[in-house]
């Protein structure tokens, strides 16, 4: 099980074991994640920055989220109150975009049981849940971080995979043709991905859609069970979670590139293909 309700977050929240909360609202250009967690959160939430906390600071020939130093992330949980066998449940504001980064982020740190909160905080709020400004002081925890526990890609297997298997672009359709790039220095994708764009994962309240439909989509998209393994990128390794989130509702699993475009046009001796057709 990889998501939770909001009715579901609030019965395990009463009961005897309650799961270490993550707020982890972050969005491309703003509004600022840790302003928002002010002026309200879940009670007992503690805010975790995707940023400097969920990445590292970018090294030469990088994408813009590189995966945390295990140590610093380490810290970083046991602060939150993380310990061995602790529950997890990470949201941010609807569409569990950056929420699904946590989750990915945790689960390659080796920790088993950890949830997404099924349309976030807005879902929380519609539910009836009650907001704090209130910041906690969790007891401090003792996770041992285990970094590389879920396997990732680098560009040489993307481009490999890209053209033996399948890779999926999660950015919005006009960044993987190429007719729009307002981040990185280059536009289009990866030869031969295909564009599964991450906001075709949720309904329009921010909620994932049922497993059955899902699996509908990706099969649409040439995702087959049994299949080789599939690959994913988008901007720089965020939204590509959520649709590695998305798979796994769906029975399917999938393998991040963390580097993502960003990092593949770093180096500018690598292909790019522009248009609708994965070329």
């Amino acid at each position: 099980m990889v998501l939770t309700s909001a009715a579901e977050l609030h019965r395990d929240l009463t009961g005897p074991t309650p799961p270490v909360l993550l707020d982890v609202r972050w969005a491309l250009g703003g509004p600022d994640g840790a302003q928002e967690y002010a002026a309200g959160h879940l009670p007992g939430a503690v805010y975790v920055d995707l940023d400097t906390q969920l990445s590292r600071p970018r090294r030469p020939g990088e994408g813009r989220h590189p995966l945390p130093d295990p140590a610093a992330l380490q810290e970083v949980l046991r602060d939150a109150g993380v310990s061995a066998g602790s529950r997890v449940v990470v949201y941010d504001a609807a569409t569990s975009t950056s929420a699904a980064r946590g989750w990915w982020v945790l689960r390659w740190a080796g920790i088993a049981d950890v949830r997404v909160l099924d349309g976030g905080l807005a879902a929380w709020v519609a539910a009836g849940g009650d907001l704090s400004t209130d910041v906690p002081l969790p007891e401090p925890g003792d996770v041992v971080v285990h970094a590389g526990s879920l396997p990732v890609l680098d560009a040489a297997a993307v481009a490999d995979l890209a053209r033996t298997g399948l890779v999926l672009d999660a950015r919005a359709p006009e960044r993987y043709r190429g007719e729009v790039e307002p981040v990185d220095p280059v536009a289009g994708h990866v030869p031969g991905a295909v564009n599964a764009p991450t906001t075709q994962n949720v309904d329009t309240a921010g909620t994932f859609l049922p497993p059955d439909a899902l699996r509908e989509r990706f099969a649409a998209l040439g995702v087959r069970d049994g299949a080789p393994g599939v690959g994913v990128y988008c901007g720089s390794g965020v939204t590509a979670a959520h649709t590695l989130l998305a798979l796994e509702v769906a029975g399917l699993t999938g393998v991040l590139y963390p580097g993502s475009w960003s990092e593949w046009v770093a180096d500018p001796s690598r292909p790019v293909a522009t248009g609708g057709q994965p070329g």
